[in-house]
């Protein structure tokens, strides 16, 4: 009886359409192929180049279609490698402090903004031109336990 290895992830199985390439490897050859062939015959007849150096820069311009196709690594394709290293060495700055978002801030700077609001209310009340807006009863954060005469 034949013996056939089955992988346990199959996350890593990638299904083949032709030539037993995937659907992107084969958009990746043909496109390599359509910018490449015709720039090899371009550069060997009328450029004057040598076959050599034709067939030469006919690869190099084929190598990035080629990497995108087969090149990965972690599970991330080419591009998205290449544009993880071009945030980082360029649009994302070298130095990132650490920064919290300190919940306690928040309410230090809220509590300012209400006093001011508060301020900016009464003035208005004093001088006639608004009506006074009431302040809240403040919650009574005491830690002890109320007993039933303080009720």
């Amino acid at each position: 009886m034949a013996y056939v290895p089955v992988p346990k992830d199959l996350t890593a199985v990638k299904t083949k359409v032709l030539f037993n390439l995937t659907k992107r490897q084969l958009v990746c050859f043909s496109g390599g192929a359509l910018v490449g062939v015709p720039l090899f015959f371009l550069l060997k007849g009328p450029a004057g180049f040598s076959a050599g150096a034709a067939s030469l820069c006919m690869v190099l311009i084929m190598l990035p279609f080629f990497l995108m196709a087969v090149y990965e690594k972690n599970g991330l394709p080419m591009e998205k490698i290449v544009r993880n290293i071009a945030r980082v060495l360029f649009l994302r700055p070298k130095q990132r402090p650490y920064q919290t978002n300190n919940y306690y801030a928040v309410l230090a700077r809220q509590s300012q903004l209400d006093k001011e609001v508060r301020r900016i209310v009464s003035k208005k009340a004093k001088t006639g031109h608004e009506i006074i807006v009431p302040r809240r009863k403040a919650p009574d954060r005491s830690r002890r336990r109320k007993s039933t005469a303080d009720r």
